[in-house]
């Protein structure tokens, strides 16, 4: 039962953090400010949730173009630590070289998961239309995986359908990426 809570706790405690630093690599490739001079309230929260981690990061990991390598390498440690702590708290036996592959499958994992709460919180206030700078981040960190959809698949009775579409693709790759998960830990 400890376990179990003791788990719980991390998962949500790496969920939020990590979730944080890949939403953060995720704007700042998508080139959405997020100074507080910029008015975006989901900005400067990430920054106040992740700066203790991503800045030190960025001594030592290096940008790649648009892409904020600290962040996405802050995102991968979080879940390390997680995996590393619950593979001592069952009793560090063998099986110690499987907790990066654990955490780099919860990278991927963390990821699907993220867009598909963004995907049902955009599809959700699309009903609603409301315009707000919240509802236009969300549409703009929305648009790049929902465009090609759009382009194979019309309107439907004027309804898009594409939010549906991916959330039944990001389903399909989240039971993928559990089988791979399985296949990568039986070959090692």
């Amino acid at each position: 039962m400890l376990y179990q809570i003791i788990s719980l706790l991390l998962e949500v405690a790496t969920g939020v953090l990590g979730g944080a630093c890949l939403l953060r690599l995720y704007m700042q490739y998508q080139r959405i400010p997020m100074s507080a001079r910029s008015g975006n309230p989901l900005g400067r929260f990430l920054f106040a949730l992740t700066d203790w981690l991503v800045l030190p990061l960025r001594r030592v990991v290096p940008a790649l173009g648009r892409w904020d390598l600290a962040s996405l390498v802050a995102a991968y440690l979080l879940l390390l630590v997680q995996f590393l702590l619950l593979w001592l708290l069952a009793g560090a036996g063998g099986g110690l070289f499987a907790v990066p592959i654990l955490a780099a499958f919860g990278l991927v994992r963390l990821a699907i998961s993220g867009l598909t709460g963004l995907v049902i919180v955009f599809a959700v206030l699309s009903w609603v239309q409301t315009r707000s700078a919240l509802s236009d981040l969300i549409e703009r960190l929305c648009a790049p995986p929902l465009t090609p959809i759009r382009r194979l698949l019309p309107l439907v009775g004027g309804i898009d359908l594409s939010p549906l579409v991916l959330l039944v693709l990001l389903q399909i790759a989240s039971i993928a990426l559990g089988h791979l998960q399985a296949l990568a830990l039986l070959a090692t």
